[in-house]
């Protein structure tokens, strides 16, 4: 039977949501490896609407996460509220500044539907992968498991990951880290870059690993 992976999603955009190049080759990756793959996103407001082409704010705008995430997964996506870990046997974060910021729900913290859905597939020992900058969400969370986990080699993000009590692994755009005791996994992807070609292979090692485990 195919492997089942739940993709959470914020918004669309790296700007004010999902980065789209993380989240494209996690669905690429993941069709490729046999897997079937359902995204979820929170059914609650951006934190913010900006401009990616001027990174601007857009004052006054408003922007449903769920809805803009769907322009990704092309209309087939469900509420992060819907997502039941014991349905699925993997998990996927793509990365993204502004859907750090909608599953952070202020600093230090993590959207309660997103802390609900690590906390399941943890308990019920599912693997995760943790794109970009979502690993810091994975530290918020499994920090005190003394998750192993990486943005790549910046300072400060990986100071505040080491600060929830996980370990911060510097790795190459190309490489992903992997807890083989926790079953997380995470690759740097644009918080190394440049470019879409370099992210690609971190995404498909760490993709690869997520489906090894599930």
């Amino acid at each position: 039977m195919p492997k089942k992976i739940a993709v959470v999603l914020a918004g669309c955009g790296r700007m004010d949501g999902s980065e789209v190049h993380e989240s494209t080759l996690s669905l690429l990756y993941l069709a490729q490896g046999g897997a079937l793959y359902h995204c979820f996103a929170p059914n609650d407001p951006q934190v913010a609407v900006i401009d990616n082409l001027t990174g601007k704010v857009s004052e006054g705008a408003t922007r449903n996460q769920m809805v803009e995430a769907a322009r990704i997964a092309r209309g087939k996506i469900q509420p992060l509220a819907d997502l039941e870990p014991s349905e699925f046997d993997g998990l996927v974060v793509p990365g993204g500044s502004g859907g750090f910021k909608n599953l952070s729900v202020g600093p230090g913290n993590v959207h309660p539907q997103l802390r609900r859905v690590v906390e399941g597939f943890y308990n019920a020992g599912k693997p995760m992968a943790f794109i970009c900058i979502a690993p810091v969400l994975a530290a918020r969370v499994l920090g005190v498991q003394g998750v192993e986990l990486t943005i790549g080699n910046d300072a400060e993000t990986a100071a505040e990951i080491e600060r929830t009590g996980a370990h911060h692994i510097v790795a190459r755009v190309n490489e992903c880290v992997a807890d083989e005791t926790l079953k997380v996994v995470s690759t740097p992807a644009y918080m190394l870059g440049p470019g879409i070609a370099d992210i690609a292979a971190g995404i498909q090692s760490c993709i690869k690993k997520l489906l090894s485990w599930a």
